[in-house]
């Protein structure tokens, strides 16, 4: 299994973000494909902003996986915190080497280190090999997304 080595994104790592998200073949709109200054500001409020984290992996130095993290305070579960897991992606080449695995695996072990009562992410239905991953590391598909696109 190859090692992935999990940090925080830094804005160095912007390219190679949108690189991952531009292997995405299932996309509302076409994203820039270089940094536009809007993704630098969002970048940093999104790492300035303690309620989320943005995740980079690396194999040798190398992106090869991001996600962003939202910690969320919900009234249910007495009061307890939810993690909401957005934007997951795994380079295309290095798929079924157990990076998306243990970038998962990571998350969970930071929510349970937090005390989060739960996981949760939404998928597209057309990504079926993606629900099948998700399955298999014991998330349901107990809800049905709905979205409203605004752009």
């Amino acid at each position: 299994m190859t090692t992935l080595t999990i940090r925080p994104a830094v804005p160095e790592d912007l390219q190679s973000i949108l690189d991952l998200t531009g292997e995405d073949a299932i996309r509302a709109f076409d994203e820039p494909t270089a940094p536009t200054d809007n993704q630098r500001a969002a970048l940093d409020e999104i790492t300035s902003d303690p309620v989320h984290d943005l995740l980079v992996g690396e194999v040798d130095g190398q992106v090869v996986a991001t996600a962003h993290l939202s910690w969320l305070r919900v009234l249910m579960y007495d009061g307890g915190l939810m993690c909401q897991i957005e934007s997951v992606r795994t380079a295309t080449a290095l798929r079924g080497q157990g990076i998306g695995r243990q970038l998962m695996e990571s998350i969970e072990a930071e929510a349970r280190r937090r005390g989060a009562a739960r996981l949760q992410l939404t998928t597209n239905n057309k990504r079926l090999r993606a629900r099948e991953f998700y399955q298999r590391l014991g998330f349901t598909p107990s809800h049905t997304g709905m979205k409203k696109m605004l752009i």
